[in-house]
């Protein structure tokens, strides 16, 4: 091979390299792509609504949990005798309202009663009024008479002691109306005294409401003795045992929802620009080097948390130090939701992977694979 031969092979090399080198660095330009990236899931931490020691333990660590299996259950032994308890107390908090109501019932009977008496002993009153005046002006017409001898002295002695006898039996009509008026008075009293013991009848009254709510809550906390699963998961590091205190809203075990997985990609400010939501992204994990996954840019985020300015020692600024002519470039997380995960590969919460936005493709379009390079 002739000497200008090599050089020309040599030169369309490198030249072939800076081209190759080129597009990759468009392709990295225009394709924002991050090492950083971590797996993440909702965490629901399980704690009790009572407290107690557990007295059954179904579950192991790392175990897969449906949507309401058992987790754990506390000793229901105190909250069954306290629901008892709360039930005899209902019992004798009804039996309490249904003699008040029937008292109220007697009371309003004995007022009527007392009411009725009373308008009999004023229409006797008033009869009694009618009376005297009757028998008033025939003893009045008797005295006229007598004088003239068209009548006897015993007719006029007889109209005068029908008078006088009208008048008694009008005094002792107004003392049965007074006694009529107390004995209503006192029924009254009587009625309203029971009346506000009682307040309402029926499932109102507010003695029987309490009971009841006691009762509602006692079974409640019977209840609560048996912790379910709120969503179907995974149980992670489990530390419990048999006799272990539950503590009521002390977490006591944590619980990966298996339904929320999502890859954070921490890319750089710098490269934020470029990316959108809806767009494609390419999802390699550590743990599955040669499995790519798919998945879709959800959001970018609003903001992370500052170092410098934060408060120090004696409530001082912490401020780092840092070189004037060199300047980092700050990581935001962008939430990638995934769109598809095969049933082989298992995703961990906190493992690493990553992550390749594909610019441009929010209105579709397939999905390249993951370079080499990015596995």
């Amino acid at each position: 091979m002739k000497p200008y031969q090599k050089y020309l092979l040599a030169g369309a090399i490198v030249a072939i390299a800076v081209i190759l080198v080129l597009f990759k660095y468009r392709h990295y330009v225009a394709n924002p792509w991050t090492r950083d990236g971590h797996v993440r899931a909702y965490v629901v931490q399980i704690a009790p609504r009572v407290s107690g020691p557990i007295f059954r333990l179904p579950i192991q660590d790392n175990q897969l949990v449906k949507a309401g299996d058992l987790l754990f259950e506390i000793d229901p032994r105190t909250f069954q005798a306290s629901l008892d308890q709360a039930r005899a107390q209902l019992d004798q908090t009804g039996g309490n309202v249904a003699a008040l109501e029937k008292q109220v019932e007697a009371a309003k009977a004995s007022v009527r009663a007392s009411q009725a008496a009373s308008e009999q002993a004023k229409s006797a009153i008033a009869q009694m009024v009618a009376t005297i005046e009757k028998n008033k002006a025939e003893y009045e017409r008797q005295q006229t008479l007598l004088p003239k001898k068209a009548t006897s002295v015993k007719a006029l002695q007889r109209a005068k002691a029908n008078y006088e006898v009208a008048v008694q039996q009008k005094k002792a009509a107004e003392v049965g109306f007074r006694q009529a008026q107390a004995s209503l008075a006192k029924s009254q009293a009587t009625l309203a005294e029971t009346e506000a013991q009682l307040v309402a009848l029926g499932k109102s009254n507010p003695q029987l409401r309490a009971a009841l709510a006691a009762v509602e809550q006692a079974e409640l906390n019977l209840e609560f003795t048996k912790v379910r699963a709120p969503v179907e998961g995974y149980v992670t590091n489990l530390t419990l045992r048999l006799g272990t205190q539950a503590v009521a809203n002390q977490p006591m075990m944590a619980l990966v929802d298996v339904n929320s997985f999502w890859v954070h990609g921490f890319f750089k400010e710098t490269r934020l620009r470029n990316i959108r939501g809806g767009e494609r992204a390419v999802v390699t994990l550590m743990t599955y080097p040669d499995r790519p996954l798919e998945g879709r840019v959800e959001s970018v985020g609003w903001g992370i948390a500052q170092q410098d300015g934060s408060t120090g020692v004696d409530l001082l600024p912490n401020i780092s130090p840092t070189f004037e002519w060199i300047r980092l470039a700050q990581r935001v997380p962008v939430r990638i939701q995934l769109t598809s995960v095969p049933s082989d590969v298992k995703l961990r919460v906190g493992t690493t992977c990553s992550v390749l936005v594909m610019t441009g493709t929010g209105d579709g379009g397939s999905v390249p694979p993951a370079p080499a390079a990015l596995q």
